[in-house]
């Protein structure tokens, strides 16, 4: 039966960053809106052999993307950590806790970009500092550009004023250890993995 304490964490991570994500399109720095419906943060972490996923459940992304000059781009993300969800009431809980995120005291996880570099080929790397309890650190995420979509003058409107949609999937591992995700006896990666495998799927509108 697996202890409910687990999975997790890190997720966040992903956050992390997703989190960190979203990123691309058009011809210069523009600001594209995050479709949160079809936008998901998820993360995968091993329980003994065993992955378990999660995913959080609310996020908050500015993203400025320059097609012609990626270097130009910025990328920052806010994730509320009591919106984790790992489909056991009971084991959330507990990541909250002191054990894992403490988020009472830490009740954000945050990303900012410091550079978006092209690897062609739709191919992105951003750049960033990932913040989690307190700790930071510079994570690279690679992304890859699903596919981009002009949206004809005639079917704007009902998309609420939509003129481009652009996808992406972005996939990375953290070391949940590099920021205090798990003391104690939580810390030791027997049970409870070190490495968190973070996908995040993003789709993102320009008005």
């Amino acid at each position: 039966m697996r202890s409910p304490k687990w999975s997790l964490f890190l997720l966040a991570l992903a956050l992390a960053a997703a989190i960190s994500l979203a990123t691309g399109a058009p011809s210069a720095a523009a600001t594209w809106v995050v479709d949160q419906p079809h936008t998901e943060v998820n993360f995968s972490v091993k329980h003994f052999f065993t992955p378990v996923t999660g995913s959080f459940e609310e996020f908050e992304i500015k993203l400025d993307y320059d097609a012609e000059n990626p270097a130009n781009s910025t990328v920052e993300a806010k994730i509320p950590v009591a919106s984790i969800n790992t489909g056991n009431e009971k084991r959330d809980g507990h990541l909250l806790s002191a054990d894992f995120f403490e988020a009472d005291k830490h009740p954000y996880i945050t990303f900012k970009s410091t550079s978006i570099q092209s690897n062609g080929n739709g191919q992105l790397v951003a750049r960033g500092l990932l913040t989690i309890k307190g700790e930071s650190s510079e994570i690279d995420l690679p992304i890859t550009m699903l596919g981009k979509q002009d949206i004809p003058e005639e079917m704007q409107q009902m998309l609420g004023g939509t003129t481009q949609v652009a996808s992406f999937k972005a996939s990375t591992a953290v070391d949940r250890n590099d920021y205090g995700v798990g003391v104690g006896n939580w810390a030791a990666t027997l049970v409870v993995g070190g490495e968190v495998k973070i996908e995040i799927l993003l789709e993102a509108h320009r008005r």
